[in-house]
């Protein structure tokens, strides 16, 4: 069968290296002060970022240095499409930056097609060809990986562990208990103090607080009923047990199990008996365990709605290439980065951008002076020790068919230093990023990737995680991609 090729092509700039002079380095030839597509001359050496978009306005970086004597001194900038003999409608305006460094701002190539970039360099004419066209072309591979985050929202399921999963009343009554901070130990801290619906089910701040700040950032509730593994070092295996981990935390809501089982029979028991078919019992971590279910009923709601990407897979799917254009061009060559050069698909793969494991990428672990995080490695001690994890008798499931992963987890040397990995549905929303909320921006996050010290990772020979080196452009570009993760009325 003859391949079909998709009509999605754009001339991407990133990784040319096309040299006007010759496509050799010569041992004499200097090296301009940027990164981008390389065109040589025989007295200069020129380098230039660029992201153009049919009918947008863009700028272009320019650095170029001359091979022998000082750095040009000046730079002049032109568009045309040598097929039609015409350029551009508009004349860029050439700013200098510093010596050898410009950028020239107000572009625009207004039609697809075959474009030529002309660089004038102290007089000396340096030429780049490139073709634009509507859109970014998608190999089989990468089609295949992208529709593979896909579809959302995903069908509703319920937990097996958690007899009121999915049950109205229990819903109801989560939610009571979420906004009600009589439940915490001081009477003033609620589930909604660190989740706070309008920031996305998050705190925005470095470190969550409670009673007392903690060492790691708040994540957000959003898609939680999806996950396999609970807090950033997975020391809880399902949604019930992690909320009632933080009723229980002197530094979150300092509660214990007598304090909690009290509200829940003084202001809660009409609530609690719809939910549970029976008046809350006399043994208060009985109480306290049901509690947590009533929690996790609610959190499972919690589901992010559709974003711009989804438009965009679904219509990569049924190859609806109209629907496909009104995705920017931009966030196409995004995605094109993280499915391909970022390789950033293998860690946050599927409908949720995340495979649920855990992973050391190169973030500190020390949290204050002689003092460190050890994430996984001290989470499968809390989980293994934890009488509410799936293989006790709490678990609702009576086969244990949910505690497969419990059962079956293997501490490893390499966990120390590890964290879960988070999906990426609404990351615009949700900053500050990693785990102890040090990185403030996605932009930092991407730069933090791109620029990875690889000898901070120790992954027992492992090699997942590599310095990505992306040009200015393609930060850029990866940053609209994960904005367009972000669904517009989540709150």
């Amino acid at each position: 069968m003859e391949e079909r090729r998709s009509p999605f092509r754009f001339g991407c700039l990133a990784g040319l290296a096309l040299a006007a002079g010759g496509l050799a380095m010569r041992a004499w030839a200097c090296t301009p002060a940027l990164e981008g597509a390389r065109l040589e001359s025989p007295r200069h050496v020129l380098t230039y970022q660029a992201n153009p978009q049919i009918s947008s306005f863009f700028a272009i970086d320019v650095a170029a240095c001359a091979k022998t004597g000082p750095p040009p001194k000046s730079l002049k900038i032109d568009a045309h499409m040598p097929e039609h003999r015409h350029g551009m409608n508009y004349a860029p305006k050439v700013t200098t930056l510093a010596p050898g460094r410009w950028r020239a701002e107000g572009l625009m190539l207004h039609m697809p097609g075959k474009w030529e970039f002309v660089f004038v360099v102290d007089g000396e004419r340096m030429a780049h060809r490139l073709e634009v066209s509507e859109g970014i072309h998608f190999d089989e591979d990468e089609k295949r990986k992208i529709i593979a985050h896909g579809p959302w929202p995903p069908p509703a399921r319920r937990d097996p562990s958690n007899r009121v999963s999915g049950t109205p009343a229990a819903i109801a009554l989560g939610e009571r208990l979420f906004f009600e901070p009589r439940l915490s130990g001081g009477g003033g801290v609620l589930c909604a103090s660190c989740h706070v619906p309008f920031r996305a089910f998050q705190d925005g701040r470095a470190r969550g607080v409670g009673l007392k700040e903690v060492e790691r950032n708040t994540p957000s509730l959003f898609n939680v009923g999806l996950y396999r593994w609970y807090g950033w070092d997975g020391g809880h295996d399902s949604l019930w047990s992690q909320s009632i981990r933080p009723l229980l935390d002197p530094r979150e809501m300092n509660a214990d199990a007598e304090h909690v089982a009290n509200v829940v029979r003084g202001l809660f028991a009409g609530g609690y008996k719809a939910a549970f078919g029976r008046d809350p019992p006399a043994s208060h971590e009985e109480v306290l365990v049901d509690a947590g279910k009533a929690l996790a009923a609610f959190q499972e709601t919690l589901v992010s709605g559709r974003t711009p990407f989804d438009r965009f897979r679904d219509a990569m799917e049924r190859a609806d290439v109209e629907e496909m254009k009104t995705y920017p061009l931009a966030a196409q060559r995004g995605l094109k980065i993280f499915v391909g050069k970022g390789n950033c698909s293998v860690c946050h793969f599927g409908p949720l951008f995340t495979n649920g494991e855990f992973a050391d990428v190169g973030v500190p672990f020390f949290v204050a002076p002689g003092k460190v995080d050890p994430g996984r490695a001290h989470g499968l001690e809390v989980l293994r020790k934890s009488r509410f994890n799936l293989l006790g008798r709490h678990n609702d499931d009576a086969a244990r068919s949910t505690a497969i992963g419990t059962r079956h987890v293997e501490p490893q040397h390499r966990n120390f230093g590890e964290w879960r990995v988070p999906g990426l549905r609404n990351v615009a929303r949700t900053a500050p990023y990693m785990h102890n909320g040090s990185l403030a921006a996605l932009r930092d996050v991407v730069k933090h990737y791109s620029e990875l010290n690889e000898e901070r990772l120790h992954a027992d020979g492992e090699k997942i995680l590599r310095r990505l080196d992306l040009s200015k452009g393609e930060v850029d570009d990866l940053v609209v991609f994960l904005e367009t993760l972000s669904a517009a009325g989540d709150r």
